[in-house]
């Protein structure tokens, strides 16, 4: 497991896929509103002038030196739901970030959002 303490180190690390390619670099990580642990991390990608923020969820992933290793395809995770680099996900956006990776997602008891960026 990853522990929330070491979020800033993750920060502009490398995010690999799970045969070790390189997708992008970590820019933020999200925590669960309900645990506050690491749920998801967004990853810079693109062409230079044109990056956006892709989200990955982080419950297995691998931390080493220098990167992070998320268990999914790039593919997978470039075509995931996205957000400009200077842009916030919005409450009615979460649902479809679950959703690309095959997770529930419910609301907090009160309808509260399911994702804050630490």
């Amino acid at each position: 497991m990853i522990e929330i303490a070491d979020i800033r180190e993750w920060r502009n690390h490398d995010v690999v896929d799970q045969d070790g390619k390189k997708i992008g670099s970590l820019e933020n990580v999200y925590v669960d509103t309900a645990t506050d642990q690491p749920s998801f991390a967004t990853v810079t990608v693109g062409m230079l002038g044109r990056h956006r923020l892709v989200f990955v969820p982080v419950a297995d992933a691998v931390a080493g030196p220098g990167y992070l290793r998320v268990p999914f395809n790039r593919n997978d995770v470039k075509s995931a739901p996205s957000i400009g680099t200077d842009d916030v996900l919005a409450a009615e956006q979460e649902p479809e970030v679950f959703a690309h990776y095959h997770l529930d997602y419910a609301t907090g008891v009160n309808g509260e959002r399911r994702l804050a960026r630490r």
